[in-house]
């Protein structure tokens, strides 16, 4: 009985130092007062699966750079600042172009407060909205030698971007779930505005090693699998709809995540399992992001 208090004892206190938590998305685990959480992601995405005649095949490589802080036990803020170079290999009348950028993409600020924590024995609870502003710190008026580049593959959108959700979060000693619903309202910048995207994601996060709890052990490897339903409206050009543009995307992803007390590495894949996109809008072939997680 006391070794199985110890153990409890002891994995209560890694949770409440480093959790297993979603990858794709936010979760409504707390940030202790005046703790700070960095996360560091490096991300792939490539997109070719394309219905026109384009044959476009659009690479996405970069890193997102996440720095979280606890003002209070139920008040935390977040900044998200990716770094991307984007890459469109695109068949136009007469040849095959290649148009790139790369920097400093939109940075993300807000804010999240814990409206509702029940915590158990082993187990615990939590509800916490979240809003923000998408800040337009990326380039979007790049250039190359055929002009402008598309919108799509600009640094950033130009524009100032609100967004609201709410995360939930069960986690007990074996396992964790966390569910998060948002929308984020897109704005108009230089003639064009993306449209607005709503999104439902999921994750469980399931103890595969080790099984059996005891003393000693160093660290958690935890099998991850989420979900991501994302709705995307139409641009607008000009304030008419792009009807070759947005559309519901499910993905599927599998992952990976080993929990210490203070640090977390992990990865995971995106799958398409359903793309339902309009007109000749550009599909994904998989998004894949791995990186580490740090408490300090």
């Amino acid at each position: 009985m006391r070794l199985g208090l110890k153990v409890l004892s002891g994995i209560l206190t890694i949770a409440s130092a480093a959790h297993a938590g979603p990858q794709t998305f936010n979760s409504a685990l707390p940030v202790a007062k005046g703790q700070f959480i960095f996360r560091e992601q490096l991300l792939f995405k490539k997109a070719s699966d394309d219905p026109s005649i384009q044959n476009r095949n659009l690479n996405v490589i970069g890193s997102v750079s996440v720095l979280a802080y606890g003002i209070t036990s139920d008040l935390a803020v977040f900044g998200v600042l990716p770094y991307l170079n984007k890459r469109l290999d695109v068949t136009t009348p007469g040849r095959r172009v290649t148009r790139d950028t790369n920097g400093i993409g939109d940075m993300r600020l807000f804010g999240r407060y814990t409206a509702y924590q029940k915590d158990m024995p082993g187990k615990s609870f939590r509800i916490a909205p979240f809003a923000g502003v998408e800040l337009p710190t990326g380039d979007d008026n790049a250039t190359d030698s055929l002009g402008v580049l598309p919108a799509p593959l600009q640094l950033g959108s130009g524009s100032w971007d609100p967004f609201v959700g709410v995360a939930i979060t069960y986690q007990t000693l074996d396992y964790e779930i966390d569910l998060s619903a948002s929308y984020k309202a897109n704005t108009a910048a230089n003639g064009f505005e993306f449209g607005d995207q709503a999104r439902l994601d999921a994750s469980l996060q399931y103890r595969l090693w080790p099984r059996d709890l005891g003393g000693g052990v160093p660290g958690f490897l935890y099998g991850v699998l989420e979900g991501n339903l994302i709705y995307q409206d139409q641009n607008k050009i000009g304030g008419i709809a792009d009807v070759n543009s947005g559309g519901t995307t499910l993905y599927i992803a599998p992952g990976l995540q080993y929990v210490t007390k203070r640090w977390v590495l992990e990865a995971i894949v995106q799958l398409p399992a359903l793309q339902k996109l309009n007109g000749t809008a550009l599909g994904d072939d998989f998004i894949f992001r791995s990186g580490f997680r740090m408490n300090f």
